[in-house]
């Protein structure tokens, strides 16, 4: 991964084979990134992402393996218990042109990831809501 900062915004540029989610982790903890916006584009080999089931509690997830065009991937940054919490959701496209969209669970670069992460001034937690059980925002 490399990275650059142009105002408040960082272009992160990933390598075949890095762990999207772990890079944007890497990225915000050296740089101190408490909360953020991200938007990237790329193609990735491997994908692991989810549908939430709200009865059941449970993440649906669908693993792909291929490489596949990301047609679009945003979310957030903020904290949760005091570490950085990447929030992702993704569409990707296949050689096939399926097209297949979801939580961000996991992802591999296959070619390049071109992300953009612009930081906001302040943090925000999250906090399990039990309820729903997932973890959500509080202000």
């Amino acid at each position: 991964m490399d990275y650059r900062k142009y105002g408040n915004t960082y272009l992160v540029c990933m390598e075949v084979g890095e762990e999207i989610v772990e890079q944007l982790k890497v990225l915000c903890r050296a740089e101190n990134i408490r909360l953020a916006q991200v938007d990237a584009i790329g193609a990735v080999r491997q994908a692991v992402i989810g549908v939430y089931d709200l009865q059941e509690q449970v993440y649906h997830r669908e693993d792909l393996e291929g490489i596949m065009e990301i047609a679009g991937l945003s979310g957030s940054v903020t904290t949760m218990n005091g570490e950085v919490y990447p929030h992702l959701h993704t569409t990707l496209a296949g050689q096939d042109n399926k097209v297949h969209a979801g939580h961000v669970i996991g992802l591999v670069v296959g070619a390049t990831c071109e992300m953009f992460v612009r930081v906001l001034d302040g943090e925000v937690n999250r906090v399990r809501d039990d309820k729903i059980g997932i973890n959500t925002i509080r202000f």
